[in-house]
């Protein structure tokens, strides 16, 4: 009977469990760069869908990833979520394999190869980062705001077939804000822990997020000099809403906030911010 009840949780598992991104922020930034440039290109080319299911397929293939590489190595038995993993991952390297083989023949040789291996390289590192738990280093969460923001570079070679000297300024200052708005999360959880045990709060991230406030307030007073107003407004806003962010950190009724709402504040700043810049760049 419990041999049943064993094999019963584990074909549960197996049927429930969705490898989808968990990570609805890191979504927004692979995501919302598509569709802005996708504007700002003001053409449509049908290789831009498969930069879209590249992209999502890409991140959502890491967490099974991940698993199987942690049961291989780490585990080194069979984990019951193993299979539903494997079936997962087969079937995104399935999209993903297919988007790229449409990209290569729709794409310069030269930008898919430039933009091919800057991908793979990423995606290596972050496999082995979160294998390793390894993924709140701040260098990598840099990094990873800067990979997940180029699909604005992709989407643009896509639609134009390179790079537009636009889109460069375009990539740089969505590469901005996600850093900064990925350092302020963390800021945020690291106060969250320390409020429930009762302990100094770890200043790792808070720290680095105040720097990127500070940078994207230079930005902001760069873009006025260049009487680029649009973009000095989405600069600005960016930066004033992080900083307030990070003053309502020391309240503690502001970090008992549900995760979901603090979501949807960032979603919606995010938004805002990437209307801006369309508006700006036009």
């Amino acid at each position: 009977m419990g041999t049943t009840m064993q094999m019963n949780s584990t074909e549960n598992v197996n049927r429930t469990k969705v490898y989808l991104p968990r990570e609805h922020g890191a979504t927004a930034m692979l995501l919302t760069p598509i569709f802005s440039v996708a504007i700002l290109a003001r053409t449509w080319q049908w290789s831009e869908v498969a930069v879209l299911t590249a992209a999502f397929s890409a991140m959502a293939a890491k967490d099974p990833a991940v698993l199987l590489l942690r049961q291989r190595f780490t585990w080194k038995q069979r984990s019951p979520e193993a299979r539903g993993a494997a079936r997962w991952l087969i079937g995104w390297m399935t999209i993903l394999i297919a988007s790229i083989v449409v990209l290569f023949v729709t794409w310069p040789l030269k930008a898919f190869l430039a933009i091919g291996a800057g991908v793979a390289a990423f995606g290596c590192i972050a496999v082995a980062v979160n294998f390793k738990n390894k993924q709140r280093s701040t260098l990598f969460q840099i990094v990873s705001a800067a990979a997940l923001t180029s699909t604005s570079l992709a989407t643009c070679i896509s639609a134009l077939g390179s790079v537009a000297t636009w889109c460069w300024w375009f990539w740089a200052l969505i590469a901005m804000q996600a850093s900064a708005g990925i350092l302020v999360v963390h800021s945020r959880l690291d106060a969250r822990i320390a409020l429930r045990k009762a302990s100094p709060a770890s200043r790792q991230f808070r720290r680095a997020a105040q720097v990127a406030v500070v940078v994207l307030l230079c930005a902001a007073v760069a873009m006025v000099v260049r009487e680029r107003a649009w973009i000095a407004a989405a600069l600005t806003i960016a930066a004033v809403g992080y900083g307030y962010d990070l003053i309502r950190q020391k309240t503690p009724a502001s970090l008992q906030m549900a995760l979901k709402t603090v979501g949807q504040q960032a979603l919606a700043l995010s938004v805002v911010y990437s209307l801006l810049l369309i508006a700006g760049l036009w």
